[in-house]
């Protein structure tokens, strides 16, 4: 099985992924956020053909509960797998990138939310070392563009999960010999 390609969207990159997987305007959109650098669009082609997309959201979080207890945390938002294309790793391998690009950048976490009513994305997240973050479910805002071009947020219920990204490691163990005296 070939190995999904994932770097961050160019602009002649727009095209074939909105005709893929659709909602142009949001394409554009996320890619306008990357080159204002507030965050980064990942594209996924497999082989020649556009395969999904992820957006790294570097700003603060829009909803209130996830800035409060997450101040600075960046957000991995909207995977997208073309429907055709899925159980072939194109998911965990933008999830990879993702966590990759910010761990070069010196982030320590990352977090994102995942509709209460899609337990397949739940359990891939879970799968990747994703973790409930304890605070309860959020209300979300999902972006979707009308037919007239303009946009529409709809909201659902979240779960929100969160991975750190740098691994923990255990103090070192010093033994100490009971009845034993010091030595020097």
């Amino acid at each position: 099985m070939t190995e999904p390609c994932v770097r961050s969207a160019r602009s002649a990159d727009l095209e074939p992924f909105a005709a893929a997987l659709g909602d142009r305007e949001f394409l554009i959109d996320r890619f306008d956020r990357q080159r204002k650098g507030l965050g980064v669009l990942f594209v996924a082609w497999l082989r020649y053909r556009p395969a999904g997309e992820v957006y790294l959201w570097l700003e603060e979080a829009e909803e209130y509960p996830i800035r409060r207890h997450l101040p600075g945390v960046a957000l991995l938002t909207h995977l997208q797998v073309h429907h055709e294309l899925r159980n072939r790793g194109v998911g965990r391998t933008l999830v990879a990138a993702v966590e990759a690009h910010l761990r070069e950048h010196g982030h320590e976490r990352v977090a994102l939310a995942v509709r209460t009513d899609n337990p397949a994305a739940a359990r891939l997240y879970r799968r990747l070392g994703y973790e409930d973050w304890g605070h309860g479910e959020v209300v979300c805002y999902a972006r979707t563009t009308q037919p007239d071009g303009r946009p529409l947020y709809e909201p659902e219920r979240c779960c929100v999960l969160v991975k750190d990204l740098v691994p923990v490691t255990p103090a070192p163990r010093t033994e100490t010999r009971i009845g034993a005296s010091p030595r020097h």
